[in-house]
């Protein structure tokens, strides 16, 4: 007995078919997830922006209607009491706060939320929009 037999004849594993496993498995979790997010905001039109990038942090959502109501966290709010609040939920912490904004809304509305939002410390600001 040689010792090149010994090695020819010792038991191998192929991973090929584990790893194949594992992506389909992978792929149907993460398909999974795309259907169990929620929307925080309300539903409203957006605008469009060919420049709109996806933000991926947990985040703030400030939605104002057609109407000019606005609301944080799908709760109604006064805009004079929005900064208050945004203050309590960020804590300390740097957070990302995002405004829909219908596209019918009155340019001051929305600015005035601006304003608002812009005077509480460790918000960073975002404006939802749709792509064309």
């Amino acid at each position: 007995m040689r010792i090149s037999d010994d090695i020819e004849d010792s038991p191998q594993i192929n991973i090929v078919p584990m790893i194949d496993v594992i992506f389909a498995i992978l792929t149907f979790f993460i398909m999974a997830s795309l259907f169990l997010s929620r929307s925080e905001g309300l539903p409203v039109n957006l605008p469009q922006a060919q420049t709109a990038q996806s933000q991926n942090q947990s985040k703030i959502t400030v939605t104002v209607n057609q109407q000019g109501d606005v609301f944080l966290d799908r709760q109604p709010i006064q805009v004079d009491d929005l900064a208050d609040r945004v203050r309590t939920l960020i804590g300390n912490q740097e957070r990302l706060v995002v405004i829909n904004a219908d596209e019918k809304v009155e340019y001051s509305r929305v600015v005035a939320v601006m304003d608002q939002l812009r005077s509480v410390e460790g918000v960073k600001l975002g404006i939802s929009t749709r792509r064309p």
